[in-house]
């Protein structure tokens, strides 16, 4: 198994990233994490769920793309038919890693064996370093939405633990009748609990506010109606064949 390798114009001077979408560059996904100070992104697009890591006790958000492993219905041929694509999916290949030099700081990385880095004989795909071994546009982007993207996760600690000091998350299971008659459920999740959120008092709601939470909170809570659109696409999918 490769392991990510610090990003540098000497070593990776002719890299290219190959763009668009498609389940050979690492899009066959049925969800990816989504960070809280997104969704207001997220919700226009996708369904917010949660999920409860059992060994670590913690929750995190994701994006809802489809409803079984391998399924993103949002891949339509070879482009990303969504306006907005969630951080953890738009930084890819890359990613913040640790230094190795033992002065324990963060770097940029890339994972060299990830299917979106073109081959060395490929002229396809997007430069990552000028001639100079100046970094491009598209790497410029990628750093600052790795950047938003380790800041939100850094700072959606205390959002889950809002949630769960009020109480807010409930499991949810929904099952799902599609145009072809085929029926599945969607289960292992959790959202959030409307009822016990209208029933906070004004203390609660305030200090939810104050601490930035309660904006990402309702956007979760709204983009559930994107269920709907999401079992859309999969009629689509089955009409056509």
């Amino acid at each position: 198994m490769t392991s990510p390798s610090p990003l540098d114009p000497a070593t990776h001077r002719d890299l290219r990233v190959r763009t668009g979408a498609s389940d050979d560059l690492g899009d066959g996904i049925m969800a990816c994490l989504a960070v809280p100070s997104e969704f207001r992104r997220v919700q226009d697009c996708f369904p917010i769920l949660f999920r409860l890591d059992v060994e670590r006790d913690s929750f995190d958000a994701i994006a809802l793309f489809g409803f079984e492993a391998g399924e993103n219905l949002f891949v339509v041929n070879g482009e990303w038919d969504a306006s907005y694509k969630p951080l953890a999916m738009d930084v890819q290949p890359f990613l913040i890693g640790r230094s190795g030099d033992g002065e324990d700081r963060d770097e940029l990385q890339v994972d060299p064996a990830h299917p979106r880095i073109a081959g060395a004989e490929e002229a396809q795909g997007v430069r990552v370093f000028e001639d100079d071994g100046a970094a491009t546009p598209f790497l410029e982007s990628v750093r600052e939405k790795l950047a938003a993207l380790d800041a939100g996760y850094r700072d959606s600690s205390g959002f889950f633990d809002a949630l769960r000091r009020h109480d807010l998350l409930e499991p949810f299971t929904l099952d799902i009748t599609f145009a072809d008659g085929s029926v599945q459920q969607l289960d292992g999740y959790h959202a959030i609990n409307e009822e016990r959120l209208r029933l906070l008092d004004g203390a609660g709601l305030g200090g939810l506010h104050i601490d930035g939470h309660l904006e990402p909170l309702f956007m979760a809570l709204a983009s559930l109606s994107r269920i709907g659109a999401l079992i859309d696409r999969r009629n689509a999918r089955i009409a056509a064949g």
